[in-house]
């Protein structure tokens, strides 16, 4: 994920809006979080990180448990809107809630999991 953000802020003509949902077990779990901190402070209308942690620290003042459908609801933008682009990465157990499981590397499967709940398509949703 790291990498296609990377992408979209190095092209000064792209104008794309980026929300990372991001869950984790632990704080000490979050891949690259100063760097995506960096995105956050350089690009504040362009992207934002929302983190999810399982089990956290009496410190964390972010989010805390799995991604849900509330989160998703609350942070990502409408269904309706052109040129949406969805990308889940993770474990099976969070692409089964999230978005449906991928079948194989050329299949995507079908859509399903909060993501079809919340009204997005299939052709909105990329499962790497």
């Amino acid at each position: 994920m790291y990498q296609l953000c990377r992408a979209i802020f190095n092209n000064p003509s792209d104008k794309t809006k980026v929300t990372l949902v991001f869950g984790n077990v632990s704080e000490e779990d979050i891949l690259l979080k100063r760097e995506f901190e960096d995105l956050e402070n350089t690009y504040p209308q362009r992207f934002r990180a929302f983190y999810m942690l399982d089990k956290p620290s009496e410190n964390w003042i972010g989010g805390t448990g799995y991604i849900n459908f509330d989160l998703l609801k609350k942070v990502l933008p409408e269904p309706k809107v052109e040129n949406i682009k969805i990308f889940v990465c993770g474990p099976p157990g969070m692409y089964k809630s999230i978005s449906g499981p991928k079948k194989s590397p050329q299949d995507q499967g079908d859509l399903g999991g909060f993501l079809k709940e919340l009204g997005y398509q299939k052709d909105q949703v990329y499962k790497f």
